[in-house]
């Protein structure tokens, strides 16, 4: 019979080793060796039956042991060395206590739907959940005060499984909080803080707080599964991009709302500052500006001062490159909730709604409400931020895609979660401790040995096959093969064949089955007699997605064929645990998704980290950061409309490569044992030149730098004197739109140039301009010039701002006079344009108003 209920009994320890469950319940164990190696010295079997879960480790060790413990003193030198370097680590001062940063914001709040942090504690179902596991890790390890926002899934992401045809199933065990490492936040009396969010007809939706340590940073996890709801609401934290439309909402109400009121309840029990600044990650918890606007109203603000009060402080990363991939709701639906008997007082639900707003007057924008609700924005690499531009243009009309005020910051990833002891174990023999610890560390392996490094890569892929052994086995059991049918699999991989990974997600725009395109093709590069290839493969479709289960279900039915299947396997179930072993063992990382609709692709970051070499489409991180001897790219087929020709063209490209390029790299040595010169150079010049690019620490710096501090900055400069500047700003915004269409540009012409331009000369450029009753402050009038194409579009646009001279001719309008240099060849051109101006903006391009010529 089944339990009805569940629940985790954890173990009394002896008062000796009370700091052994402090040290489980701070996540830094899962990217710190010395405390994992601590964990599993109290019972190694039983820390690798438990898979590396510490909390499951002290549920269930023998009492006799943790006696024992209690008086081996070796254990506890070691027990009180691991709490004091926690707890140093915990108290000095890091890199963002050293900047010397006037507004640096004393707390930052960080919404995220999904944190892969590690695989004991679920909540991640891909690459937003590890980018942002990776993004509080970096904080912490830096000192950057964030604090995480998500929900607590009872039932997380699903564990993958396949039945004996190779179609992919899902399998959602239940979780119990009290089984991780999480503590519930309560109140000074022992109670438990829980926050409340109002639904349509009288209902309530009730949630209770859990808190994970990441480190220095606190995640707080809202939990809708408790008494204080009905069954429906008890339900709604469920699972992991679970349920349908209604649900998903309520989920996001609840990420949004709910977290706001959370981050009050923590401050409040606590005593840490309030955030000051507001980063949504990805439009799933857009409605966290809303609540704070809520707040603002009840202080007096009118709605249009509290959303400049809100805006100021907030960031919003956007990590789709396809409108399809945007969060949609049904207007109707959104109303409901918002207005009628659940309004809240100087909300309005229209004003609501607006937010919103998209093309299709029926459908409710979550992207664009997060970008019309924060006065920063970004995407995530360099061609993201391109392509974001382009894809959320509308919002900004009258503007070239160029100018749209959204940015971009390359993800990164966070080294000591995800380079394998072997990489950071070479490192400290051959260059010194420190791989891990400093900007410089990945730099310095230009100095190791090719030969080392060799040794050191085959011994990866020599535990990487051990590893898919063992899961292959495990796999085909579940799939109802019997034991004696398994024995060919000790057999399969082989630790000197050249390996690659291809495991991600497993939408239609990632390409799983590229590589099956010409399948005879395949198999003859996975057969070659002298070069032959090994290919290991994983990922999850969502469990909606049928189209992507077919996906999965080819590649494992071609793996199961007897005459490849030494030489190709499908691992089901990804997850952190597993992209360690492939991250660090295979030899080339693959990637082929459909340019340009990767927004960033960290898996082959972490793939560099460990010396592996990427084989992959331009796109994504790699557009930017593949030098030509870091890895391979791809050909694309850019502008070639039919799919499948496409698919056919790229497939062929990354056949030619494997074939004559790669393959050639890998196997050309001068004996069987020694190591490949032009392969080993390749995979030094990764490790010391890519791997300082793409660290999680670059990119939170940028964060900090570029987005952190400015907004911390215009978040007080608008909520300062009773918040003056909020209402200022508010107050001009609506002058400047109520006046805007009397903006009028009367007269451009120039001076200073003779019949033959040339490099050197000046250009004097001067216009006249009706301000349409707005003052010379409000505006700038600017001249952007640069070289022109043949459309007379101008490229890479310079500009200028013009002094204001006098009045115009008979009083009419204001002259603006100013002076541009000739410094390069070529058709050139320029034009004259009117954008407010305001001190509290933080683009030109804020308010979505232009006036051209």
């Amino acid at each position: 019979m089944r339990a009805l209920r569940r629940f985790t009994v954890r173990a009394q320890l002896p008062e000796q080793l009370a700091a052994l469950g402090e040290l489980v319940l701070n996540l830094r164990w899962s990217w710190h060796p010395e405390t994992l190696d601590l964990f599993e010295s109290v019972d190694p079997e039983l820390w690798r039956a438990c898979k590396g879960d510490p909390v499951r480790l002290l549920g269930e060790v023998d009492h006799d042991r943790l006696v024992a413990l209690s008086t081996d003193r070796k254990f506890l030198r070691r027990l009180s060395d691991a709490a004091d370097d926690l707890q140093e680590y915990l108290t000095t001062d890091r890199w963002y206590q050293k900047q010397a940063i006037g507004d640096a914001p004393r707390a930052i709040a960080y919404f995220s739907p999904e944190f892969g942090i590690t695989e004991v504690l679920p909540q991640y179902s891909g690459g937003l959940g590890i980018l942002a596991g990776d993004h509080l890790k970096t904080a912490s390890d830096l000192g950057v005060p964030i604090v995480g926002v998500g929900l607590l899934y009872r039932a997380g992401y699903f564990v993958q499984s396949l039945s004996r045809d190779g179609w992919q199933q899902e399998r959602y065990p239940g979780i119990d909080p009290h089984g991780l490492p999480l503590t519930q936040l309560t109140d000074a009396d022992g109670a438990p803080v829980k926050v409340a969010v109002g639904l349509p007809e009288g209902r309530t939706l009730h949630a209770q707080i859990w808190k994970a340590q990441v480190g220095r940073v606190p995640l707080l996890l809202l939990d809708s599964d408790v008494e204080d709801n009905q069954s429906s609401e008890r339900s709604v934290t469920d699972r992991l991009y679970g349920g349908g439309t209604d649900h998903r909402l309520l989920q996001e109400m609840l990420l949004g709302i709910g977290g706001v009121r959370a981050l009050r309840a923590y401050a409040a029990v606590t005593g840490n500052p309030a955030p000051e600044v507001y980063h949504t990650n990805e439009g799933h918890a857009g409605f966290l500006g809303l609540e704070r606007i809520r707040e603002l109203t009840e202080t007096g603000l009118s709605f249009d001062e509290a959303l400049e009060a809100a805006r100021a402080g907030t960031l919003f990363t956007t990590h789709t490159p396809v409108p399809a991939g945007i969060d949609r709701f049904p207007k109707d639906l959104v109303a409901r909730h918002f207005g009628g008997d659940n309004s809240w007082p100087g909300v309005p639900v229209e004003r609501v709604l607006e937010l919103g707003d998209e093309p299709d007057p029926n459908v409710f924008n979550m992207a664009h409400m997060g970008l019309r609700l924060a006065q920063r924005s970004n995407g995530v690499s360099g061609l993201h931020g391109i392509v974001s531009r382009e894809m959320f243009a509308a919002l900004w009309p009258g503007f070239d895609h160029s100018e749209v005020p959204i940015g971009s910051v390359t993800n990164g990833v966070h080294a000591p979660t995800w380079v394998s002891r072997s990489i950071v174990e070479l490192a400290d023999r051959q260059t010194g401790p420190g791989l891990l610890s400093g900007d410089a560390g990945f730099a310095q392996f230009d100095r190791v040995p090719e030969e080392a490094i060799w040794a050191t890569r085959r011994e990866l892929r020599e535990q990487l096959v051990a590893e898919i052994r063992r899961r292959v086995r495990a796999s085909w059991l579940q799939r109802g093969a019997a034991p004696g049918e398994l024995d060919w699999v000790e057999s399969i991989f082989d630790p000197d064949v050249l390996t690659i990974g291809f495991a991600r997600r497993v939408p239609s725009y990632k390409r799983l089955t590229l590589m099956l395109r010409d399948s005879e093709r395949l198999k003859r590069l996975l057969l070659h007699a002298d070069r032959p290839v090994q290919m290991v493969i994983a990922g999850k479709a969502h469990p909606a997605d049928d189209g992507g289960k077919l996906l999965v279900q080819q590649i494992v039915q071609f793996a199961d064929n007897p005459a490849v299947r030494h030489r190709i396997v499908f691992l089901p179930d990804y997850d952190i645990g597993m992209a360690r072993f492939l991250y660090a063992g295979c030899d080339v990382w693959l990637n082929n998704p459909l340019r340009p609709l990767e927004a960033c692709g960290t898996s082959g970051m972490k793939a560099a980290l460990n010396g592996c070499l990427n084989l992959s489409i331009r796109d994504g991180w790699w557009d930017e950061m593949f030098d030509g001897q870091n890895g391979w790219a791809i050909p694309t087929a850019d502008g070639v409309e039919d799919p499948d020709r496409r698919d056919d063209i790229e497939s062929a490209a990354l056949y030619d490569l494997l074939e004559n390029t790669v393959t050639a790299h890998f196997y050309d040595r001068a004996q069987p044992s020694a190591h490949p010169p032009r392969w080993t150079a390749m995979v030094r010049h990764t490790l010391s030149t890519l791997g300082p690019q793409v660290l999680a620490t670059r990119m939170v710096r940028e964060y900090v730098e570029r987005y952190y501090v400015p907004a911390g900055a215009s978040a007080r400069r608008a909520t300062e004197d009773d918040l003056a500047g909020a209402r200022d700003l508010a107050a001009w915004k609506q002058r400047v739109r109520a006046a805007w269409p009397g903006v009028r540009v009367l007269n451009v012409d120039s001076a200073g140039l003779g019949d033959t331009p040339q490099v050197g000369q000046s250009l004097v450029v001067r216009a006249t301009v009706d301000l349409g009753g707005l003052d010379l402050a409000d505006v700038d009038v600017i001249a952007s010039y640069g070289r022109v194409d043949e459309t007379d579009r101008i490229l890479t646009a310079a500009t200028l701002s013009l002094s204001e001279v006098g009045e115009g001719e008979g009083g009419h309008g204001h002259r603006f006079e100013g002076t541009i240099p000739l410094g390069r060849t070529g058709p050139f051109g320029y034009t004259v344009r009117v954008l407010p101006r305001h001190p509290l903006t933080a683009s030109s391009a804020e308010l979505g108003l232009v006036t051209n010529p």
